[in-house]
């Protein structure tokens, strides 16, 4: 039977954007994919909006529901169905969490490349619904690099079975793509079949400071060179990130010194293999040509772990800085260096009592921005502020996170008119009831 939550626990009213709407007429926590159908089929029949819940770690609003709302979480949706340790193929429900996943592929012998500091909460299908990336897409992709195939309930609660295993499969459209990134609009994801990893081994981790953002480029230029593949995250934080991050998280900064900007990098192989001493020669070489200040390298296990806490403080952040306003912009190297200087300028002449910390993915072209604290009537101002340095840098106003509620206000400031009108063809296409997320995305 549904897990039915007849009076409404306050953790699903919000996910951890801050945002509140409402309060959902009934809370369904289904198990199997033919309830999760039943229940939108109701739904979609009485005219009822569903919104749809993953482990509500989004910062966009994507999972916060409205008044009567009925909602769908998935977290009971949580099984590990298959795992073919020949071929590197796992099949999962949707709710099973990023860690479950993770845990899994390396009982097996495999890797799941997909990562993220909120891995014991954030779930599969979440992750597939944003296209989350996480730390590692500079060698292994986005998650969408990561699926292989995907079941989802359709707004009129028939369900789409395209489970592939294959890497290659040109029958048709790939109708994954068609899911993956729609943050719950035109189907429910269920179940999905992820592509493995081999395993590479333990990794080689360091901690070194830049004068600039033009040396972080050209830093991630010079790794990518020197250790090709190996080279699996490359994460930036300024200087007053980490030194809260130190704070909160009770772990000492590893180098002195006032340098504006530290990477935290690591470097991975294969089982069997050591990436130590590549990474040691390429920092040797940036040393020399001046492209780092200083550099801390891992000895240890337990060194790379406090390196890794320092960037994955984000949710003690959130919580000491809230209510905040977060961002996971994307532009291309070339534009980072006059943008950063631009919103951090604006911002600290704005509001000079709230935090503004910035940190991100530079493999990947992302960069977040956490600001706080602002009162809820400040949040549009500060995101007019930095959505407006965004536009004609060749941006995206969200790498990662999704547009939610939060951002869709300003999805045409990175998206031209003709894609936002297929976005809502779509929608009006296969949705036509407004039934699955309504006002998410695209109005």
């Amino acid at each position: 039977m549904n897990g039915v939550e007849q009076h409404v626990d306050e953790r699903y009213l919000q996910d951890w954007s801050g945002l509140t709407r409402g309060v959902p007429s009934v809370v369904h926590r289904p198990v199997t994919t033919d309830e999760v159908a039943a229940l939108v089929r109701d739904a979609d029949r009485r005219g009822a909006k569903i919104t749809i819940q993953g482990g509500l770690t989004g910062l966009a609003g994507g999972a916060v529901p409205a008044d009567g709302d009925v909602v769908i979480n998935m977290e009971r949706m949580n099984r590990i169905e298959s795992i073919d340790a020949v071929e590197g193929v796992m099949q999962v429900q949707a709710g099973a969490t990023l860690q479950q996943v993770q845990e899994a592929a390396l009982e097996a012998g495999w890797f799941f490349p997909v990562d993220m500091g909120a891995r014991g909460s954030c779930q599969v299908g979440g992750n597939a619904a944003t296209n989350a990336g996480g730390t590692q897409v500079v060698r292994y992709g986005t998650m969408r690099d990561s699926v292989l195939g995907l079941e989802a309930v359709m707004p009129d609660g028939s369900v789409v079975t395209s489970l592939t295993r294959l890497v290659k499969n040109s029958a048709g459209l790939d109708l994954r793509f068609l899911f993956i990134g729609s943050e719950g609009t035109l189907g429910v994801i269920t179940r999905l079949t992820l592509r493995l990893q081999p395993d590479p081994g333990a990794p080689a981790t360091a901690l070194v400071q830049v004068p600039d953002t033009q040396s972080m480029a050209l830093l991630l230029r010079h790794l990518k060179k020197t250790l090709g593949p190996q080279l699996s995250a490359y994460e930036f934080m300024s200087a007053p990130y980490l030194q809260r991050a130190s704070d909160l998280a009770g772990v000492p900064l590893p180098l002195p010194g006032d340098a504006p900007w530290s990477v935290l990098i690591q470097a991975s192989g294969l089982a069997g293999m050591d990436p130590q001493a590549a990474l040691e020669n390429a920092l040797e070489g940036a040393l020399e040509t001046g492209l780092i200040n200083d550099c801390a390298v891992a000895s240890s296990l337990s060194d790379a772990q406090k390196f890794w806490r320092l960037r994955e403080c984000i949710p003690e952040l959130l919580t000491a800085l809230k209510p905040t306003v977060n961002f996971d912009c994307g532009l291309p190297w070339a534009e980072m260096p006059a943008f950063v200087a631009e919103v951090e300028a604006a911002l600290k002449q704005k509001y000079p009592n709230a935090a503004h910390l910035f940190m991100g993915h530079l493999g990947d072209n992302n960069i977040h921005i956490l600001t706080g604290p602002h009162a809820q009537s400040e949040w549009l101002s500060v995101e007019e502020l930095v959505y407006g340095a965004l536009r004609d840098r060749q941006g995206t106003i969200s790498a990662e996170h999704g547009i939610g509620f939060l951002k869709k206000p300003f999805l045409s400031y990175t998206r031209s008119d003709g894609e936002i009108a297929l976005l809502k063809r779509l929608k009006r296409a296969l949705d036509p009831n407004n039934t699955l997320n309504p006002g998410r995305v695209i109005d």
